[in-house]
């Protein structure tokens, strides 16, 4: 056979899938399961050295709806990407880019959505330690997940994604 024939069979081919359907974007480690990591490593910490934030027990409170505030801005944008009709687990495929609804503000809204969580969390639990327990998930989700996703969404949707870039912060 020579390499023109395989070529034309390989695009005359009904049931190949094309590179939006079966590359994506390389994230091995699920991020929600990072977040509830270091909140747990912060807990370990109070409970050895524990840092309150001094903040009076009714601003706790303030804690709860911060927690509450970063869980449903990750419950809105699930449905998003399913109304969508895309995958919301970065080891997924991305059929679909988003850019309204909070991707208007922000390009990694669930991310800024876990950071909340941990941060409600601290205020909640009066932690120090839990509460700063966002900045290293948000270093540390930039290298797990959103560098990679960038780099895939590049080349998943091209230009498109490039001038959305341009215009919508990573993060708030």
């Amino acid at each position: 056979m020579t390499q023109d024939h395989n070529q034309s069979e390989q695009e005359n081919a009904p049931d190949q899938p094309d590179a939006r359907e079966t590359d994506h974007a390389q994230v091995k480690f699920p991020p929600p399961l990072l977040f509830l990591l270091l909140i747990g490593l912060g807990a370990g910490l109070d409970a050895i050295w524990p840092l309150g934030m001094g903040i009076p027990e009714s601003l706790e409170t303030l804690g709860i709806a911060v927690t509450l505030f970063g869980v449903t801005v990750v419950i809105l944008i699930n449905g998003t990407f399913k109304r969508s009709s895309t995958a919301i687990e970065p080891w997924k495929p991305t059929t679909a880019l988003i850019t309204h609804g909070f991707y208007r503000y922000s390009r990694n809204p669930i991310y800024v959505g876990f950071c909340l969580f941990n941060m409600g969390i601290g205020l909640a639990t009066n932690s120090l330690w839990i509460f700063l327990s966002f900045i290293p998930g948000a270093v540390l989700v930039y290298y797990i997940a959103i560098a990679r996703e960038e780099a895939y969404l590049e080349r998943a949707f091209g230009q498109e994604y490039l001038d959305y870039k341009n215009k919508v912060r990573r993060w708030l």
